[in-house]
């Protein structure tokens, strides 16, 4: 049997978003981008031989980005998305922190919410007494 991609993954559509740069404006903003998720099924096709049971084996889920362009929604001009993401595996993006872990983190970090900030040491006398001016 030769390797059908449809008979070992199902497809479904899904909208991520993304932080790009436009490189006309340099202005950074969130754009919506479309990807088709590629899940394994779970059982193999019917027909299939020792060769399809072995690349069934090492299958992994994966998003291929369907959007190759976006527009800038500061100066309206087109530009290509970086395509260093265009294909991504399911599993690799599981132990990324979601966005709702980031924020708790960032907090916790600058001491907004959790125990009280500690007290920070005094600045030398020559950086807090006034300047005099020049001379």
């Amino acid at each position: 049997m030769a390797f059908d991609e449809r008979a070992f993954f199902t497809e479904r559509h899904e909208t991520r978003t993304g932080k790009y740069q436009c490189p006309k404006c340099r202005r950074t903003n969130e754009y919506s981008i479309r990807w088709a998720r590629h899940a394994k099924k779970d059982r193999l096709p019917p027909g299939a031989n020792g060769e399809d049971r072995a690349k069934f084996a090492k299958l992994r889920d994966y998003l291929l980005r369907l959007d190759d362009e976006v527009v800038c929604k500061t100066c309206g001009k087109k530009f290509e998305i970086p395509s260093q993401h265009s294909l991504m595996f399911v599993d690799q993006l599981g132990g990324l922190p979601n966005e709702e872990e980031l924020e708790r983190e960032i907090q916790a970090a600058s001491g907004e919410t959790g125990p009280a900030p500690e007290a920070k040491p005094a600045l030398p006398a020559r950086f807090t007494r006034k300047s005099s001016g020049w001379k």
